[in-house]
């Protein structure tokens, strides 16, 4: 996924993150200083529904337009072992129950 908040930012005339802050608080979301400049600057690695919901209405976009999917870099971190093995065949994979770990229920 790439994360797309600048460019959809940029598109409503939001410029600074402090513009963007701004404008998240007067719809209801108060975000730090540094929670936004991780927003702003980077993909973030977890974003409550509710945040992405205000950040949507905010920018008049959906989801869709924030997040944007790329297939081939999902296909690039697929094990290349795994593509071979089960290609030749090979028996699969075995999770091994590590200690203090138990079967799943039945």
């Amino acid at each position: 996924m790439r994360w797309n908040l600048r460019m959809k930012a940029a598109e409503r005339g939001i410029w600074k993150s402090t513009e963007m802050r701004r404008r998240l608080a007067e719809a209801g979301l108060e975000i730090s200083a540094g929670k936004m400049s991780a927003l702003w600057t980077g993909t973030p690695t977890t974003i409550r529904l509710d945040d992405l919901d205000v950040l949507c209405s905010v920018l008049q976009c959906t989801t869709a337009d924030l997040l944007i999917h790329e297939p081939e870099a999902a296909e690039a971190r697929r094990p290349q072992a795994e593509a071979v093995a089960s290609a030749a065949g090979a028996a699969p994979v075995v999770a091994r129950l590590g200690r203090n770990r138990t079967l799943p229920p039945v």
